[in-house]
């Protein structure tokens, strides 16, 4: 009786098992990885340290929050050139008070830091320059940014400031943020440039026809005046000549 009462145990547990397969192994599906957030420089220049003024300067100008719409919403990266706290301590006083108080010119600042591309390390020796920042024109006496190498090092000129690159602070094939030893000071705020003079108004042909025409007449008088002394000239000389034939004839 015994033995049978196991067997029917045994038997209810060996159903059970085959009649639900798997449902004592089978483990919950790993959850998915999290999409990852969008690209935040100021967190990233935040967590690298010794960038506290530059951050500010980014929020404080907007420049901030639009890096971090076209990070998400373009293809094209964007390179930024970061100067260190220990930067801005260098500045002769008073440098970024004496930026116009509509912020327009601060805001020029920062976004000349800022070149719309990416740009890996390895593409600097092959550079074409000047480069185009977010500040707008390159062309000289406005926002001229130009890059040179030797060896290893990167040198960077802006007419007003010359630095070198002295570390690569992040990079991800999108954005590279580089640190620099000084704040680049742009020549269209800190050293602008006067404007070109007018060029000359050109002579118009009416004008120049009426001074030409004063010439001639001013010429007229005394080619009038020559020509009526040669006329005297021939008269008194015929009648020299007649008052001699009549004297000679006379004596004859």
């Amino acid at each position: 009786m015994e033995q049978s009462l196991i067997i029917v145990l045994f038997t209810v547990l060996l159903l059970l098992l085959t009649t639900t397969p798997g449902t004592l192994s089978q483990s919950s599906p790993a959850a998915a990885p999290a999409p990852a957030g969008p690209t935040n420089v100021t967190k990233i220049l935040e967590k690298a340290g010794q960038f506290t003024v530059f951050i500010r300067l980014l929020k404080s100008t907007g420049v901030a929050n639009q890096l971090l719409g076209q990070l998400n919403n373009s293809d094209n990266g964007i390179t930024i050139f970061a100067p260190s706290d220990s930067s801005f301590s260098s500045l002769k006083s008073g440098t970024l008070n004496s930026l116009n108080d509509e912020q327009q010119q601060q805001v020029e600042l920062i976004q000349f830091h800022v070149i719309p591309s990416y740009v890996s390390s390895s593409n600097f020796q092959t550079i074409s320059n000047p480069l185009r920042t977010q500040a707008g024109d390159s062309a000289e006496g406005h926002f001229p940014l130009n890059i040179t190498t030797s060896g290893n090092t990167v040198n960077i000129t802006t007419g007003v400031t010359n630095t070198t690159v002295s570390g690569n602070v992040y990079s991800d094939g999108q954005l590279a943020v580089y640190q620099v030893d000084k704040v680049l000071l742009p020549q269209q705020v800190f050293d602008p440039r006067p404007p070109a003079p007018a060029p000359a108004p050109s002579v118009t042909k009416s004008k120049k026809k009426k001074e030409d025409s004063d010439s001639s007449g001013d010429d007229s008088p005394a080619d009038a005046s020559f020509a009526s002394r040669n006329v005297g000239s021939v008269c008194d000389a015929v009648s020299f000549c007649v008052m001699s034939i009549m004297l000679a004839w006379f004596y004859l």
